[in-house]
């Protein structure tokens, strides 16, 4: 049943000074509406937004019931209070950009790229323009649109600071025989990092579940036993140890948010830059060979050092076994070279 004048009572919260202020709306949920998910019945009560709209801005944490942060999925009882945040408005449209893209592969069914750092790989709140799916569709005639119309071609995605290879399906055919690959955990995906304090082991596997941070709502963290927590198991492999860093080589079993990068803290060896879980942003050269503050001298890494440097896959038409390499970047290159000139002094 969809929600009416009779079913719920309903108030806007809209800043009048201030436009770029997000708007929340206000609900009390009646016996009529008693039972729905409550991703369904703010579609129905929210005019003007489509179901992905609304859903990406719940799982964003954007609904509270009694005060409590909920998930999509979330059935609602009679008399709970809803607070939500409206999504910010946008066309379902992608705009094409002229935006350079470094392919490492194509064919009739996907592509291949190597997603550059700072770079959203599709539209969100805060991130309209500069996509990598505003560049692909410039770049492309046809993508696939299984994942939706902002989401053209995306099979999976990357973080916006992490670099390295991201695939991209061209029909809906290779994309949903992709994504397959993707749920059945046949793909092979392998990680640099750079960490800031030294692994003690060689080589291990990290299970430790994953859920939302319970006070940040932009970070996630080891949690158990929440509804938002789902299982991780990571393993990583020192490369090189170098003074108080570690070059590392992971690869991720499962796909949670994050994974990676809270893994690696809860080691206690964050991912060198990242802004999240490592307290800080930026890296210096003379941070980084141990002589002084973050402030002061040339800025070598303003990034979290993640790379997704190599990606197995099973052609979806040839059934080939393929394999796709993205080079280290230049910044992380260059901060491993400042690294390596600390530990020689």
């Amino acid at each position: 049943m969809s929600p009416s004048d009779n079913d719920v009572a309903i108030s806007d919260s809209t800043p009048q000074d201030d436009a770029a202020e997000p708007v929340y709306r206000d609900f009390v949920v009646s016996d009529a509406a008693a039972g729905q998910r409550i991703d369904l019945f703010l579609t129905s009560a929210c005019d003007g937004y489509s179901r992905s709209q609304i859903r990406q801005a719940v799982q964003e944490d954007g609904a509270e019931v009694d005060g409590r942060t909920v998930r999509p999925s979330f059935r609602i009882k009679a008399g709970q209070s809803i607070r939500f945040r409206l999504p910010e408005a946008f066309s379902d449209e992608v705009i094409p950009e002229n935006i350079p893209l470094d392919l490492l592969y194509e064919d009739d069914g996907f592509v291949v790229v190597n997603k550059p750092p700072g770079m959203v790989v599709h539209p969100a709140r805060g991130n309209w323009q500069g996509t990598l799916t505003s560049a692909l569709a410039h770049r492309f005639q046809s993508l696939s649109d299984v994942g939706g119309p902002t989401r053209p071609g995306i099979v999976h995605r990357l973080d916006r600071d992490t670099s390295g290879v991201i695939v991209v399906a061209k029909t809906n055919a290779v994309h949903m025989a992709l994504a397959q690959q993707w749920h059945d955990r046949e793909v092979e995906k392998e990680y640099f990092a750079i960490t800031v304090g030294r692994l003690d082991r060689d080589r291990d596997v990290v299970d430790a579940p994953i859920g939302r941070h319970p006070y940040q709502r932009d970070k996630m963290a080891i949690r158990e036993n929440h509804p938002t927590t789902k299982p991780a198991s990571t393993f990583y492999e020192v490369i090189e140890r170098i003074g108080r860093y570690s070059l590392v080589r992971v690869r991720p079993k499962t796909g949670r948010t994050h994974q990676i990068r809270v893994h690696l803290a809860h080691l206690g060896c964050p991912i060198l830059c990242d802004r999240l879980y490592a307290g800080h942003a930026v890296a210096t050269e003379s941070w980084l060979r141990g002589q002084g503050s973050i402030d002061g001298s040339r800025q070598v890494l303003d990034r979290q050092a993640l790379h997704a440097r190599r990606l197995t896959l099973c052609h979806p038409q040839s059934g080939e076994s393929m394999t796709f390499e993205a080079p280290l970047p230049d910044d992380i290159e260059r901060t491993i070279q400042v690294i390596r000139q600390r530990d020689h002094r």
